[in-house]
């Protein structure tokens, strides 16, 4: 096979910082390394699986050094790079490593940091297909998961033992939406030597620096709003300098890539990220205070509101409020949610959230010790707010209202 030039293959060239620019500004321009992707507007997406080489020496160059280096397909590429600078600049993290989901990404973040015989602490509000990860998977390797009321600091800091090397924490919760003390939490695990890995995918690095307020591991599920239109898969594990290494070697060590498109659609996406979640928080915020206000419901969940629990350590913690929220109806039987939900023309029925459209999901949230707000066969509704406009959505609300009360 004929070699192309005597040039060795691309290697990484991290960017500079981009001083001290607003965020809207920052996003349109990070992710652009300089000398790699030739200053095009939006980068060039590389497709290859091999790299070719015009010697042994260059290849056994590149492959000593490895890490940053252009050597093979599932190891990087100036997409995936682009991206990876991008997210570690806006979340203020030493290393990303991207993921084909965030589930995979919390599993990257989780395997990299424990062993056999080590104990887990976990929310008991977690994004369930976590728990049904330590259930399944975690529990065949030998590891020890416990499960903690996400308000209740003092009870977790009676579930350290000597072999706690993890605490995974959510601010906001999955369905519930609790909004944890993470600076208090960061301290206590660090005290008992744990690492705090923390998902941040509601509120993204605009709204909410998890590593900032103490933790070590950030994970997103890219999916949702750093890709934000609905037309990807993607997940991505953010590191502090002092545990970077185990995870990006845990990555190479057992294959997993993403790929060069869902890369590009998400550095397409970060590009709008900004303007994409002021209309979220704007539209949800409304719908929010409108809820409040309706017979049929007895509680909205949602940080931003004055009436949630922990209103004022999402003002502390963060500055601003994604497009996802909760409402927990007066009593009610799935049938009439479930009529609600179905009657709903703009909101689709959907697991997913964060793209541009609007979604509702009905769910009965189950836990362990910690305790609700709402009694245990109590049904909520999650609606993700879209970036409809705001009076199209309160029209579609009433009206499925109209056939909650008919069922």
């Amino acid at each position: 096979m004929a070699r192309v030039n005597d040039m060795t293959p691309l290697k990484r060239h991290r960017p500079q910082p981009i001083g001290e620019d607003k965020i809207q500004t920052r996003l349109l321009h990070m992710g652009t390394p300089e000398g790699v992707l030739a200053g095009t507007v939006a980068p060039p997406t590389y497709h290859f699986s091999s790299v070719i080489y015009p010697s042994m020496q260059a290849y056994e160059s590149a492959h000593h050094e490895r890490y940053g280096q252009l050597i093979y397909g599932r190891v990087g590429s100036p997409t995936l790079w682009a991206l990876e600078d991008a997210l570690c600049e806006l979340e203020g993290a030493h290393d990303a490593v991207l993921m084909p989901s965030g589930l995979a990404a919390i599993h990257l973040a989780l395997a990299s940091t424990l062993s056999a015989g080590d104990h887990l602490l976990v929310t008991d509000a977690v994004y369930p297909p976590v728990k049904q990860l330590c259930k399944q998977v975690l529990s065949r390797w030998g590891i020890e998961v416990e499960y903690y009321d996400p308000l209740d600091l003092n009870t977790l800091a009676a579930l350290f033992k000597s072999n706690t090397r993890v605490v995974y924490a959510e601010s906001p919760a999955s369905h519930t939406l609790e909004i944890q003390d993470l600076p208090a939490l960061c301290h206590l695990a660090h005290q008992n030597g744990a690492v705090v890995i923390v998902d941040n995918t509601w509120a993204t690095p605009l709204f909410q620096k998890p590593l900032l307020l103490g933790a070590d591991i950030v994970v997103h599920a890219g999916t949702k709003y750093l890709v934000g239109h609905s037309d990807a898969m993607m997940g991505v594990v953010l590191s502090q300098s002092g545990v970077a290494s185990q995870v990006r070697s845990y990555w190479s060590d057992t294959g997993s890539c993403l790929g060069p498109d869902d890369a590009a659609l998400a550095l397409r996406g970060l590009r709008t990220l900004d303007v994409r979640l002021q209309r979220h928080q704007q539209n949800a915020l409304r719908i929010g205070q409108s809820l409040e206000q309706r017979a049929e419901v007895a509680r909205v969940l949602y940080p931003a509101l004055p009436s949630h629990p922990q209103h004022d350590l999402w003002r502390r913690d963060f500055s601003g409020a994604s497009g996802l929220l909760t409402f927990v109806p007066q009593p009610s039987d799935k049938r009439q949610v479930d009529a609600f939900a179905d009657a709903l023309k703009l909101f689709g029925i959907g697991a997913s959230w964060g793209g541009f459209e609007s979604l509702v999901l009905t769910a009965l949230p189950q836990r362990g010790a910690s305790s609700l707000l709402w009694p245990k066969a109590q049904y909520v509704v999650r609606l993700h707010i879209g970036l409809e406009h705001i009076d199209d959505l309160l029209k579609d609300l009433d009206q499925a209202f109209d056939a909650w009360r008919r069922a």
